[in-house]
């Protein structure tokens, strides 16, 4: 199998968006004992074209023999240092109601290279309480947390009029990639990414795919 750097290039977003799918494709590929595979075996395997497979990975460099297909260990290998996960990425949780509580106990986050380091709550009787070896501390402290912990990624399950201020502040201490669960736009410098989770607006697609007098594709 051959492999050849790449200059540097910059991946485009809807790229990005798929490299997680490939990883996960290719873990089960390993799983199935499979030392090799295809563009066409990875496109069935996530959802997509073998064509576009190609062109997603020609932004990573160059991998595999034409012909033949790609070697799924070293592109495992490939895909987990791009998405930074070989690097344990440290993640807060600033709200702990029921959708914190549920992200806490998720186990896909260390599956992933992440560690929920912090917990963070503006209820008082929540905060000094341990979940899962983790103490849930104040919000008013979360500079000091985020600087102590070394926290690289936080998740936002906070109240929509809150979600800004907080953003704030999580900004101003350094972190520079947020998972946000409130129904609300943020507005952050360039800098800074954001990834907006919209439950609500999913489930509405779905809806209208179940209404009757929705169009046909």
């Amino acid at each position: 199998m051959s492999e050849r750097p790449s200059k540097q290039v910059k991946v485009p977003p809807t790229t990005v968006q798929r490299l997680p799918l490939y990883l996960r494709c290719l873990i089960q590929a390993q799983a199935r004992r499979m030392p090799v595979v295809n563009s066409v075996q990875i496109a069935d395997m996530a959802g997509t074209n073998a064509a576009q497979v190609r062109k997603d990975f020609s932004y990573l460099g160059e991998f595999g023999t034409r012909g033949v297909g790609y070697d799924v260990d070293s592109l495992i290998a490939n895909l987990t240092k791009r998405l930074g996960v070989a690097e344990h990425r440290r993640v807060a949780i600033i709200g702990f109601g029921r959708l914190g509580s549920a992200l806490q106990g998720y186990a896909g986050f260390e599956e992933r290279g992440m560690s929920v380091a912090a917990v963070l709550d503006a209820d008082s009787s929540k905060v000094g309480t341990s979940v899962d070896g983790v103490v849930i501390e104040s919000i008013d402290d979360l500079e000091e947390v985020i600087e102590r912990e070394r926290i690289e990624i936080a998740v936002l399950t906070v109240p929509a009029g809150a979600a800004q201020g907080i953003a704030n502040r999580l900004i101003a201490a350094g972190v520079k990639a947020i998972m946000n669960f409130a129904p609300v736009r943020l507005v952050v410098p360039d800098d800074v990414t954001v990834r907006q989770a919209d439950m609500a607006g999913e489930l509405q697609i779905l809806s209208f795919h179940l209404n009757p007098g929705s169009p046909a594709e």
